[in-house]
């Protein structure tokens, strides 16, 4: 399987105050988008290949709340984009990895993800996507 880097993840307290950052340097900003089963609102910005991913939480119980109130703004996840996802998460369920949720879930822009936990990978939360 071919593996590239998607996107990184960034929460932040305000998207609009942490994408201004971005357009003062003349990068393209993506429109908001909320999904709602993370209880985030997010944009992208296009970095050549790969983007990042501003999410800015929608609840103080969602896990962007969570970090932020832990650790403060900054990286959250790196997302990988893998050509067959199913494929993926079978191979690291059999293999024992953990994840945070096995169930494969959409996301932004309609993409399939799912999220490998910290534990499995050196502590960094990684995130599948499919494409």
């Amino acid at each position: 399987m071919t593996f590239q880097i998607d996107h990184l993840g960034i929460a932040v307290k305000s998207l609009a105050a942490a994408k201004a950052i971005y357009e003062k340097l003349g990068l393209t900003v993506s429109q908001e988008e909320t999904v709602e089963q993370e209880q985030v609102r997010i944009v992208m910005i296009p970095m050549g290949e790969s983007r990042l991913e501003l999410l800015e939480a929608t609840s103080e119980t969602s896990t962007i709340a969570k970090f932020i109130a832990k650790r403060g703004e900054g990286l959250h996840h790196v997302c990988l984009r893998v050509p067959d996802l199913a494929a993926a998460v079978a191979r690291l369920k059999k293999d024992g990895v953990r994840l945070v949720s096995e169930e494969v879930k959409i996301g932004a822009g309609g993409h399939k993800y799912v999220f490998v936990h910290p534990a499995s990978t050196g502590g960094v939360l990684l995130e599948l996507v499919e494409g």
